[in-house]
């Protein structure tokens, strides 16, 4: 039976048109999945479904949607968080064609994201604060280096040497909240293309709605980011600011102020 499968110009473009046709007539489509935005299940027999197409550095992975939730598109992420991806989705996923499945490979480092307010200048600010598990190389390099706070300071992050004013915007960036949620952090995309995810939530995450309020009011969120071993998991708030005040004095802390996407 033909499968109620959305396939844009994009993903058509990236997978080719045998495999899309071949999708479209419900020869390589599931039916029931979990959608890989809200995780809950769909079923492309009965309910309109998006194709989303995650292309790495060298792995493409297609992943099904609601509708609902995600337009067919094609989402640029690392090959880090495609492994993750790889991982979460599970058997909801196939190698796109053309593309090979990921081998098994020693854990990669990913992004760790923790929500939590700020005090700056008397007043609570939104904060994600994001530290990787493991050091960031710099892409087609090898070698033992980290590159995580200068390959963000290339992209417009500016170095925080202490939290005593909110760090400037950071235009073509944004933060997607949506229905109370944190989804993703978006980037510009390439040539001037639509915005793309620089990290995305294999579930999203639940925000406190105090911290959801302060976004609503100034309709922009702060991130800081640290290198690996940073900042830490911390349980509250202030020991939260504490780890952020020593990584700014210690000259490990890169910020930027992003725009609100979604309420």
């Amino acid at each position: 039976m033909p499968r109620m499968l959305d396939v844009s110009d994009a993903v058509r473009a990236e997978i080719g048109d045998e495999e899309a046709d071949r999708l479209l007539a419900g020869q390589n489509a599931p039916g029931s999945y979990d959608c890989t935005s809200c995780r809950t299940p769909g079923d492309s027999e009965q309910e309109r479904t998006s194709t989303v197409l995650f292309v790495g550095d060298e792995t493409a992975v297609l992943a099904f949607a609601h509708a609902g939730c995600l337009p067919s598109q094609v989402v640029q992420v690392t090959e880090e968080q495609l492994q993750g991806a790889v991982r979460s989705i599970g058997g909801e996923a196939a190698p796109a064609a053309g593309q090979h499945a990921p081998q098994a490979a020693p854990e990669p480092a990913v992004l760790g994201v923790t929500s939590g307010l700020v005090l700056i200048e008397g007043e609570l600010h939104p904060a994600l604060v994001v530290e990787p598990t493991g050091p960031i190389a710099r892409p087609g390099t090898t070698g033992g280096g980290d590159d995580f706070l200068p390959l963000l300071i290339e992209q417009g992050f500016m170095p925080a040497t202490e939290l005593a004013s909110v760090p400037p915007v950071l235009h073509g960036w944004s933060v997607l909240l949506a229905v109370g949620q944190l989804h993703a952090v978006l980037q510009p995309g390439p040539n001037g293309s639509q915005p793309v995810a620089w990290w995305q939530a294999h579930q999203p995450l639940q925000v406190t709605d105090s911290w959801r309020a302060a976004a609503n009011k100034h309709q922009q969120v702060l991130m800081f980011a640290a290198p690996v071993g940073s900042i830490g998991r911390q349980p509250r708030e202030d020991l939260l600011r504490d780890a952020l005040d020593k990584a700014a004095a210690n000259g490990r802390l890169v910020a930027a102020a992003l725009p609100l996407a979604g309420t």
